[in-house]
């Protein structure tokens, strides 16, 4: 390959039309088949490309007889082209190759530019603009347009539209890091970063580069109005929320950070500061982070409406605060089990195999951190548990807890947090200073966002005194009572207040005064609502996690109130007893105290069963929807609303099962099948197997249905015969009836696992006698199956079967795209692999389908690497590695590694290869294979490794061999 300083006769450029350019000139090269054939030979980048796959490529139809001879002519006619550089055009055995060195294609320009812009990014970011801006400039349009019509050149833009991200994105972010040192580099940088967006209105780093762009040049108020139409078109076109990153990118650019760094954070991990302003805590809030300076574990004690949450997020996502903090919420979750998960939730970390909580604690110990955990009360053994176990295993931990009572840990150090002071009482007060009292002054502050008009004189401030004093001074008190100014002058809020205070001041004789004192003032407002606002708030409250507006309505309507619901809700929120988010789809949520009030309402008058029932109503329909939705292209419309209602859906199935109402728990298990077989939710395969092991279940109709689901969560967990015990009890009650197929889809993959492929594809070839429903998938698994036993011929058979029925749900036709990768893989037909493997990728990123985003990869991935494409291989494997060992997924992590395995062997590197695969060897949930024909070393002697030292070891060999290229 010539030297890169060398000055090159000859140079390729598609990015942009196909340009060929010899000693500086350019030259024509007429027709679409020949600038095809350049084209492909290009893109190779000094790979040999087969004379089958440029004839594939140029004539993807049936290929004329004399085909051979006319590629052969127009390679012939390339070399004319070319003049002194036809040397360059080599013909090889089978094949053709166009040797280019590294400035002569415009692409490998372009990447080394951005390598060289990424190195420099740190240190000099002057530096690195100017390469990410000369790489940016090689775009000269859109990508080979002329070319579009040839799958492989399509196929291969997909790569070169990521490369255009990636050069822009870089470009936009060093040119933002290098306006603090010089303001001219940022110059241009949001007219790029614009047209990058204006490309692609739903690529989120698009949108979060324009913003940094426009912050940095002082347009913050323009910033913040692309991400909130970001956030509209979003939930519009996709019905998607963002990824944490916006709001983290829009606090701060709201703070006034003109220059906020580069990369968006990976996981959400610093908690939103509340919009308004805290008053009074100031000296709570600096003796609170001194003690977590000295002690690993404090907690904020105090009653319900005191403030807890609020100064603990100040602490912990304040201006002053010390270290990177996440932030639990507990008031939504009501099962104890599900702590470890939502606390997963929280990390941004997927676990789906083994111990959740040890998960969490095996990334918290990655870094100093600050946990808070906020409220506790209601899970307090559990949560004590929960945190005992994180400060053993994270010695860099600071846990900060809010609770109304101590968790009671040897290690714990309380802090009480009092109610707000209150003004003084005495004789001859002038009340010149009571703004400055904080309780005042908070009343003062929400006051005025109900009444702008509002300037209260000494008389006035002398009943805000008053109002705070009966209110003891407790803040969520003081807010309520601020917010109902809206409708009533001040005189008359002391008025009712007072009233209300002696009606309904008492309470029973274990509560402390000042909680009675906050149930007073709940009670009191609610009073105030009408009979309809009532009456939604209290069947509002079974949901721990808010409604979206669908359901609110749903629910009014069920409830037969005469008013309209969206003016019952804009009440409730104006009076306080409910809050509206808009962060995406517009949603109402309950303070965790008012929540509480409010289910206490339905008990108390006898609504809490049907209550209850509404609510497992909605979760039996809302599956139902789902489970039909991801089976049509509004598959990721489902996928949504799903992970947005989990803690709902999580709340309901608790309900179903502490209420032995079987029917409705088979419901919900049968309908989230689609979510288990395709997602990475493993709380929620966790229930099929709790149902699957509830006595009752046996008999009831849908138990196949239920134990098939099972058995495919219990395959997807590495445990293989647990899967083949729950999919055989299935059928022993289903027979041949349609509910076999979920039994029968478990059986065959556990079969594939095992490398029973003839046993694999009965199992398919039963269930589509079953239930042909294109859900189950079963001709395109049977393909799979087949193509593993080398009939490729009928292999390709059932694919193309289950082509014709994989309609409407992208992760449908991704599957069925996957398996074509697999079967071209199998047949070394490398182009098409790609191109298959690339659709089944590009089909689960748009359906949320995680699980078929890894095991498409990995396909993909094998693909790269017997092409001799060792950077992309290893830098994807290491991704994918990550990924498993994050979803915890050992059966498809061992897949993985051992064609690693493969790759390094092929390198040399022969050490890590047999370390890999004397620990599958060894694993029993690494699926069955034929030894590989490439294992010349033996196995090391003795124990197999640990896991921990087997990805150890595979990520110390990615890293050496991507350092050497």
């Amino acid at each position: 390959m010539p030297d890169a300083n060398d000055r090159s006769p000859l140079r390729v450029e598609v990015l942009g039309p196909l340009r060929l350019v010899v000693h500086g000139a350019a030259v024509e090269v007429r027709g679409p088949k020949r600038r095809a054939v350049l084209a492909l030979l290009a893109l190779a980048e000094g790979r040999a490309v087969s004379v089958d796959h440029l004839v594939d490529a140029l004539w993807p139809g049936e290929v004329p007889e004399s085909g051979r001879q006319a590629l052969h002519s127009h390679v012939s006619r390339l070399r004319g082209h070319l003049g002194s550089a036809a040397d360059r055009l080599e013909t090889l055995d089978g094949g053709y190759r166009l040797t280019l060195g590294r400035t002569d294609l415009d692409v490998a320009q372009a990447r080394a530019l951005l390598a060289g812009g990424r190195a420099h990014a740190a240190a000099d970011p002057v530096a690195a603009t100017a390469r990410l801006r000369e790489a940016h400039a090689l775009w000269r349009g859109p990508v080979l347009s002329d070319l579009s019509e040839v799958a492989s050149v399509a196929t291969a833009n997909l790569g070169l539209e990521q490369l255009h991200h990636d050069v822009t994105d870089t470009l936009v972010g060093c040119a933002v890091a290098a306006a603090r040192l010089d303001p001219r580099q940022v110059d241009g940088v949001v007219d790029v970063a614009t047209a990058a967006l204006a490309a692609d209105p739903l690529r989120e780093p698009a949108v979060l580069a324009l913003m940094r762009a426009l912050a940095v040049t002082g347009r913050a108020t323009d910033a913040l109005r692309a991400g909130r139409e970001y956030r509209h078109r979003l939930a519009e076109d996709a019905g998607l929320d963002p990824s944490p990153a916006l709001g983290e990118l829009e606090r701060d650019i709201a703070r006034g950070a003109s220059g906020p760094a580069t990369a968006p954070p990976a996981r959400p991990a610093a908690p939103s500061r509340p919009t308004t302003r805290l008053i009074g805590r100031e000296g709570q809030v600096a003796a609170l982070r001194r003690m977590l300076g000295a002690e690993r574990l404090v907690t904020i004690v105090g009653p319900g409406g005191v403030g807890k949450t609020r100064v603990a997020l100040e602490v912990a996502a304040g201006p002053d605060a010390r270290q990177e903090a996440t932030v639990l919420l507990l008031a939504p979750v009501t099962d104890a089990a599900a702590i470890p998960h939502a606390l997963a939730a929280a990390l941004d970390l997927q676990v789906v195999h083994g111990d959740v909580l040890a998960a969490c604690a095996a990334m918290l110990r990655t870094e100093p951190r600050l946990l808070v955990v906020d409220n506790c009360e209601h899970l307090i053994d559990t949560v004590r548990d929960a945190v005992a176990t994180l400060l053993d295993g994270c010695p860099d931990l600071r846990v900060l807890s809010t609770s109304r009572e101590p968790l009671g840990l040897a290690a714990e150090r309380v802090s009480r947090l009092a109610p707000l002071p209150v003004p003084t009482t005495e004789p001859g007060h002038d009340g010149r200073h009571l703004p400055d009292v904080p309780s005042v002054a908070i009343f003062l502050d929400r006051a005025s966002r109900v009444r702008p008009d509002l300037a209260p004189g000494p008389a006035e401030l002398r009943l805000v005194a008053d109002v705070v004093r009966r209110l003891d001074g407790i803040p969520l008190a003081i807010e309520l009572a601020a917010g109902r100014l809206s409708t009533l002058s001040l005189p008359d809020l002391h008025e009712r207040l007072d009233r209300s205070l002696d009606l309904l001041g008492g309470g029973r004789v274990s509560v402390d005064a000042r909680h009675r004192t906050l149930r007073a003032t709940v009670e009191w407002s609610y009073q105030l609502l009408g009979d309809d606002e009532r009456t939604l708030f209290r069947h509002l409250s079974v949901f721990v996690d808010g409604v979206d507006l669908g359901t609110a309505e749903d629910i009014a309507a069920g409830l037969g109130l005469a008013e309209d619901p969206g003016s019952l809700l804009a009440r409730l929120v104006d009076a306080s007893m409910i809050d509206a988010v808009f962060e995406g789809p517009t949603r109402y949520r309950m303070l965790e105290t008012l929540r509480a009030f409010g289910r206490d309402r339905l008990v108390a008058g006898g609504e809490d069963g049907a209550a209850d029932a509404r609510l497992l109503r909605w979760a039996v329909e809302l599956t139902a929807w789902i489970d039909t939705a991801v089976t049509t292209d509004r598959e990721p419309d489902a996928d949504a609303v799903l992970r947005r209602e989990v803690r709902n859906l999580r709340a309901a199935w608790r309900l179903a099962r502490s209420q032995d109402t079987l029917d409705d728990a088979t419901v919900i298990v049968q309908s989230l099948f689609g979510t288990v077989f395709n997602r990475d939710l493993v709380e929620i395969r966790g229930w099929s197997g709790e149902l699957a092991a509830d006595p009752a279940l046996a008999g009831h109709p849908r138990a196949p249905a239920v134990l098939g689901t099972a058995a495919y969560a219990a395959y997807l967990r590495g445990d293989q015969p647990e899967a083949d015990r729950l999919a055989h009890a299935g059928l022993d009650l289903a027979g041949d009836r349609a509910e076999s197929s979920y039994c029968r889809h478990a059986s065959a993959v556990a079969a594939l696992a095992r490398g029973a492929f003839d046993e694999a594809v009965e199992h398919c070839r039963l269930g589509e006698q079953a239930n042909p429903h294109p859900r189950h998938g079963f001709l395109g698994l049977a393909s799979l199956a087949t193509t593993y036993t080398g009939d490729l011929d009928t292999a390709r058979t059932l694919h193309q079967q289950a082509a014709l029925a994989a309609v409407g749900s992208q992760s449908v036709r991704g599957w069925v795209a996957y398996y074509g990768g697999e079967i071209e893989n199998a047949a070394g037909r490398a182009a098409p692999a790609e191109e298959h493997y690339g659709r089944a990728i590009a089909l689960a990123r748009t359906a949320g389908a995680t699980f078929l985003l890894g095991v498409a990869s990995v396909g993909l991935l094998s693909v790269r690497a017997a092409a001799g494409r060792v950077q992309e291989a290893l830098s994807g494997y290491r991704e994918v590695i990550d990924y498993w060992a994050t979803t915890g997924n050992w059966t498809h992590q061992w897949t993985t590694l051992r064609n690693l395995a493969d790759l390094l062997r092929r390198l040399g590197d022969t050490g890590p290869a047999g370390l890999i695969d004397a620990a599958a060897e060894q694993a029993p949930d690494a699926p069955a294979v034929a030894p590989s024909p490439d294992a010349a070393t033996p196995l090391p002697p003795g124990p197999a490794p640990s896991r921990a030292q087997v990805l150890d070891a595979a990520r110390r060999a990615i890293e050496r061999h991507l350092d050497r290229s």
